[in-house]
């Protein structure tokens, strides 16, 4: 196919992504090209420039989705920092939630203590007037089933759903409105919970992962927004009780300035792209003292637990101590040192800056798993469609950091430890598969999980070699994931965008080595085939191996493959034991005669100099090309 045929291909293409049309349009230029009777390889250029343009659109559309996502977060937050009318900033969390959860309806409803029950606070989607004015029993439905474990739930369809008590109040109000699927995530305050907010579809719909998290992040601000109400109604309270209201009226005019000039301040940050760093050196200004970014796992444990359960600053010796979470994930702490006494508001402060500084961290997160993706898809692009165009293929790195014309290595790199369940396995090679990611990316290379492990296709410097290097990935991805890691790696490759089939060859060498290194019991090590030495050769070239095994001992594996019998096995404890008869017996668990027997019998099968010298070491090394041409069990 030319070159000319690839772009007219992908022209109507990029048409369709630049007014950002439907998916279904990308089918037009295909039928269009059968329906006029175009050659066959202009409509293969089509389905690949189709497939190609829907995956960028579905990249767009993701990155849209979660900058929507992420901006819908801050103005919420930002409304929050300059709170004047509740039901207005209730209003709009719900109205958002809607609109990035892409439901038909949502609601918030807020416990009444004094009645004993809980009822519809805000409403946005919703045609159903009883559904509006809905009073629930604590405990009844699926809000009650929320408030009684104070975890998200989610129900695919409703009426069929027997995990919480349906009533006919209930019922009749969900009915009327016609709900099916219904997402309801807690509204907490400390350890309490003071109402739920719900995210419902008129058709059965599986809530995913992230939808649930961003819901949850929605009602940790209206959870927010309700307690700074509480706090501003219980200080207009105070208020009006005090002989000095004119002083007080005064002071507090001075904390809500400050802040106010916190949250501009954080708000700033966060639309300039600021880090976690940024936030806390803001606060320590605001707040006169030291504030730092503490991981997790270096923070005080019980004052950082006893900060996340309750959802407040908590005093920590001379320090002050608030957790930065988001859900069920813990993060780390934002430390405040040197300031003794903390007011009110100055709490407030660092529990806002708090929540600011895990949003960023999310933000972070979800850009990083996005560039990892990418660079995964590259690799996978040079390891299985040899037929890419290498100027896009040199674009696409480019945009990476990485040269694809420079000297690189591939490097497989497997586990060595044993899980105890499917579960404990996956969540370990996803461990090593972040780790990879990690160092591909901050050695301007590419990773990419594959085969139950992972690949790496790292550049080489100048005087390094690939044994090195592969020594280092194992030694580093180990102490990343606390296991041992076996590294196995090619021979260097160079000019990978005009020659991708290097890659996949060069993939195929390194799971060799890997299967050598594990076979020889070199677990938790990393080698190249020049390691191995003539075996090495074997591994890195083009030779026929199998051929090699079939020539010396093949007679003795059909042999065995026919009846069953272990004569392979034998003659490979019969070379490790020095050729002696009775210490093969004794790593065999067997009689010295079965020995003889089995021995004897190699001899009729391999003729009778198969124990001189030179045929000994032919066999030997076909004994050893054997074993490593068995599947590898993991």
């Amino acid at each position: 196919m030319s070159r000319d045929h690839a772009k007219s291909a992908e022209t109507p293409f990029l048409e369709l992504l630049a007014r950002g049309a439907s998916a279904d349009a990308y089918e037009q230029p295909v039928l269009l090209a059968r329906a006029e009777g175009g050659p066959a390889d202009r409509i293969d250029a089509l389905e690949r420039a189709k497939d190609l343009a829907l995956r960028v659109r579905s990249e767009l559309e993701g990155r849209r989705r979660r900058e929507a996502e992420l901006s819908a977060l801050f103005e919420t937050a930002h409304d929050l920092a300059g709170l004047r009318d509740l039901d207005a900033v209730l209003r709009a969390i719900v109205q958002r939630a809607r609109s990035l959860l892409g439901t038909d309806v949502a609601y918030l409803s807020l416990n009444d203590p004094e009645r004993g029950d809980t009822y519809m606070r805000v409403t946005e989607g919703s045609v159903a007037a009883r559904f509006q004015q809905l009073r629930l029993g604590m405990g009844e439905g699926l809000g009650g089933l929320v408030a009684q474990t104070a975890r998200p739930y989610v129900t695919d369809d409703y009426f069929k759903d027997a995990r919480f008590q349906h009533t006919g109040t209930i019922d009749a109000g969900v009915r009327d409105e016609g709900l099916v699927a219904i997402l309801g995530v807690p509204l907490m305050l400390g350890h309490h919970v003071i109402g739920v907010l719900f995210a419902a579809d008129r058709r059965a719909r599986v809530f995913e992962r992230e939808q649930i998290a961003l819901l949850g992040s929605f009602a940790a601000l209206a959870s927010a927004a309700i307690d700074t109400a509480n706090l501003l109604a219980e200080t207009r309270s105070a208020l009006a009780g005090l002989e000095r209201a004119n002083e007080i009226i005064r002071d507090r005019s001075g904390v809500i300035e400050r802040a106010s000039d916190v949250h501009d301040r954080l708000a700033e940050l966060v639309l300039r792209g600021g880090g976690v760093h940024d936030v806390a050196a803001a606060v320590s200004q605001v707040l006169d003292g030291t504030v730092e970014f503490t991981e997790a796992a270096a923070a005080p444990e019980h004052a950082l637990e006893a900060s996340r359960a309750d959802g407040h600053v908590v005093r920590h010796k001379d320090d002050w101590i608030a957790a930065v979470a988001a859900g069920d994930e813990l993060f780390g702490a934002l430390v405040l040192r040197g300031h003794p006494g903390l007011d009110p508001v100055d709490q407030l402060t660092l529990e806002r800056a708090a929540m600011v500084t895990s949003l960023l961290l999310l933000a972070r997160r979800s850009a990083a798993e996005a560039e990892q993706r990418v660079r995964g898809e590259l690799l996978d692009d040079l390891l299985d469609a040899r037929d890419r165009d290498p100027r896009l293929l040199d674009d696409r790195a480019r945009r990476l950091h990485a040269d694809l014309a420079a000297a690189h290595v591939v490097l497989v790199a497997r586990l060595d430890t044993i899980a105890a369940d499917a579960d404990q396995e996956a969540v370990a090679r996803r461990r090593l598969w972040a780790a990879a990611s990690h160092l591909a990316a901050t050695r301007h290379g590419l990773a990419a999980a594959r085969d139950g492990g992972t690949v790496l296709l790292l550049p080489l410097e100048d005087g390094d070699e690939a044994t090195d290097l592969a020594r280092r990935t194992a030694r580093h991805l180990g102490r990343a994931v606390h296991e041992a890691v076996t590294v196995g790696a090619s021979a260097p490759v160079r000019d990978l965008a005009a020659r991708p089939d290097t890659v996949a060859a060069a993939h195929t060498e390194a799971g060799r080595c890997l299967d050598a290194l594990r076979l020889l019991g070199r677990c938790g090590d990393g080698a190249a085939a020049e390691d191995f030495g003539f075996l090495g050769l074997l591994l890195a070239g083009d030779q026929n191996v199998p051929g090699f095994v079939e020539r010396t001992i093949g007679q003795v594996v059909a042999y065995d493959e026919r009846r069953g019998t272990e004569l392979v096995r034998t003659l490979d404890a019969y070379f490790s034991c020095g050729m002696s008869p009775a210490r093969t017996k004794e790593a065999l668990h067997v009689h010295v005669n079965t020995v003889a027997q089995r021995l004897e019998r190699v001899g009729r099968l391999l003729g009778d100099d198969w124990q001189s010298p030179e045929r000994a070491l032919e066999i030997q090394l076909a004994l050893r090309l054997h074993r490593l041409s068995a599947p590898t069990r993991h």
